[in-house]
């Protein structure tokens, strides 16, 4: 990836309370972003911009439920009143439709004998939601001179990786849910900046790897900020940066 380019404007982080949304907002701010954070909960989207705000960021809060259309239309309305474009869009909330638990004892997950409403519960916050929200921000996007989207998914998505039988995730079971709508998110991703190319919006998918968050039932060995730093680095491209590319800090990941 080439380097970024210095921070400015103004970013949106869905899913951005807790977990690696809320250390991709922190890391932002640092950098001098003006930052929404995007959060279901008002109450705790006011805490968590609350926090960065004392630690000398510019961050706010954000209403926002990504599988609620009217929600997304005030929010994309809120952007566009207070601010009047977008630069940066991650779209980070996300849900593994297990609750807390270990992807490698995800048993409810199993294609044979997944519940159907679950599946389409993840698909509904994971990829119909991304779509809700780059839709309504695109606009605002536009009219940034140099507008970033990263879309957060997981190396698990990775069509190579998750076939391999020899690979590092053939000891997880097999998931019908969650893993599916990470690759329907990436397979977006692509897309997306296809379309996005000629107005020279970069629109990438990040890996963060396992990192310790209630996702996983705090069963991840990656800190949040060392999980949200490839996140990062995708929104602070610069111009010359990728497109349509997935990403985790190692560099590219395999489709």
């Amino acid at each position: 990836m080439s380097e970024h380019h210095p921070p400015r404007g103004i970013a949106l982080v869905t899913g951005a309370n807790k977990g690696i949304g809320r250390g991709v907002a922190e890391q932002l701010a640092a950098l001098g972003m003006t930052v929404l954070l995007g959060a279901r909960d008002p109450g705790r989207g006011a805490e968590a911009a609350a926090a960065r705000r004392a630690a000398g960021g510019d961050a706010h809060p954000v209403a926002l439920d990504v599988t609620d259309q009217t929600s997304v239309r005030a929010a994309a309305q809120h952007v566009e009143e207070r601010y009047g474009r977008l630069d940066v869009l991650v779209n980070n909330a996300g849900i593994t439709g297990s609750g807390q638990v270990s992807p490698a004892d995800a048993r409810d997950q199993i294609p044979t004998t997944v519940d159907l409403d679950m599946v389409r519960a993840v698909f509904e916050t994971n990829v119909f939601g991304v779509i809700a929200v780059t839709n309504a921000m695109v606009p605002l996007l536009r009219r940034s001179p140099a507008a970033r989207i990263v879309n957060v998914s997981t190396h698990a998505a990775s069509q190579t990786l998750s076939s391999d039988p020899e690979g590092p995730f053939a000891a997880l079971l097999p998931s019908a849910a969650y893993t599916p709508s990470k690759s329907a998110l990436t397979a977006l991703t692509v897309q997306y900046a296809n379309e996005l190319r000629k107005d020279g919006v970069l629109v990438n998918a990040a890996a963060p790897g396992y990192v310790d968050t209630d996702s996983n039932d705090h069963t991840g060995f990656l800190t949040v900020a060392e999980g949200a730093a490839v996140v990062v680095r995708l929104a602070t491209l610069g111009d010359d940066g990728p497109t349509a590319g997935f990403f985790a800090a190692e560099g590219p990941v395999p489709w």
